[in-house]
């Protein structure tokens, strides 16, 4: 071969290998990212029959999954019980888990993130009840001092037709109860985190049991507390004691299990603050929420949108992901799917961490709109 051809051949060669090496990297950098969004969802056991069986789990779960979800919150602490077997319980209420015959016999938890997790689904199981209690619950009737009341004495607060009771946070053995139910978890399952909402508070009419008010006759000169329950020092005692209780529940996920998420799901700051004694805002800055989605629950878009721009929620997102809660209907209120569609945009074009959507049943035959919205895969957001 002549000196020339040989030159034109190692050209060609090297031009075929540039050739090579340079498609894949065009192929990569012409690929979209895959977008960080939290897509979220609720399963309860109140009008949903999700959790009651492994297949309908699991197959709920396939669903989420090809709808390009990737977290669920599954219910543990509803109606003065627990869905998964707790030995915690079992002292406390003499009932190891929830004697509804779908969860009787066997460990809803377990397996929601055995197959979650198979999924790539983050499973972070939601402390629904929080503080609260049905009236009539085995946890009231066995033990009635944990129980806090009003000025007048009465101790049920309606939550629309049905009569609950509120434990009172400011009692050490509701405390203890609490920490212990949130400690078993963190040691017993391979959980991505654990959330608390609105019910992990104290609605601003109680704390007027004996026990809370020899407490702050202690810290007061014996003087009894305001009977106006809106007093703002009264209000700011009884909401820096919730804060307490938060800041032993962070501690005590974590050193069982540090990478355990710690997240809410509050309504807005100052009305869980006047209404609840729930001073999220001050747990976000103690760095206690690691994840915070605020339920906003409206039909009206221009209200919903307003929502979205409170100086918490802008606050908060500067170093946490902070998603938006959407209500996706109730068993007596149907939502449209316009509705949802619009909520969704609305957050997105906030820039903000995501959604979450209560809860799974009304999702159900919206999963064309569901793909329009959520047409690719997404990671979930994480601490920055």
């Amino acid at each position: 071969m002549s000196r020339w051809k040989r030159a034109i051949a190692l050209v060609l060669v090297g031009l075929s290998l540039v050739l090579c090496i340079q498609r894949p990297v065009d192929a990569i950098a012409q690929s979209p990212p895959v977008p960080t969004e939290l897509r979220g969802v609720w399963l309860t056991n109140v009008d949903s029959e999700v959790l009651f069986s492994r297949p309908t789990l699991n197959n709920a779960l396939r669903r989420l999954k090809r709808l390009n979800f990737n977290t669920v919150y599954p219910t543990v602490w509803n109606w003065g019980y627990t869905l998964y077997p707790s030995a915690v319980a079992e002292r406390a209420i003499g009932q190891r888990v929830d004697p509804h015959p779908g969860l009787r016999k066997r460990d809803m938890l377990a397996q929601a993130i055995s197959q979650g997790h198979r999924l790539g689904l983050a499973v972070i199981p939601w402390f629904e009840f929080g503080f609260m209690a049905p009236a009539d619950s085995e946890l009231a009737l066995r033990h009635p001092d944990w129980l806090t009341r009003r000025r007048d004495g009465t101790q049920v607060v309606m939550e629309g037709i049905y009569p609950r009771v509120w434990l009172n946070p400011f009692h050490p053995e509701v405390q203890q109860f609490i920490l212990d139910l949130v400690a078993e978890l963190a040691s017993n399952y391979a959980i991505d985190g654990l959330q608390l909402d609105d019910h992990f508070g104290l609605p601003a009419e109680l704390g007027y049991d004996p026990y809370t008010i020899q407490l702050y006759q202690q810290e007061h000169q014996g003087k009894r507390p305001p009977d106006d329950s809106t007093d703002a020092e009264w209000t700011r005692w009884r909401a820096d004691r919730i804060s307490r209780v938060m800041a032993q529940v962070f501690h005590t996920v974590k050193a069982r299990k540090p990478d355990c998420l710690i997240a809410l799901s509050p309504n807005s700051r100052d009305y869980s603050y006047r209404a609840f004694l729930q001073d999220w805002g001050t747990w976000e800055r103690q760095g206690y929420i690691e994840e915070l989605i605020v339920q906003i629950y409206r039909d009206d878009l221009g209200s919903f949108e307003r929502e979205l721009t409170r100086a918490e929620i802008e606050m908060a997102r500067d170093h946490i992901p902070v998603a938006i809660g959407i209500l996706s209907g109730l068993k007596d209120m149907p939502i449209t799917t316009e509705q949802i569609r619009q909520q969704v945009a609305a957050v997105r074009r906030r820039a903000l961490s995501g959604v979450s959507f209560f809860f799974y049943e009304t999702l159900n035959n919206r999963d064309s709109a569901l793909s329009d919205m959520f047409p690719t895969a997404a990671v979930r957001p994480t601490v920055s």
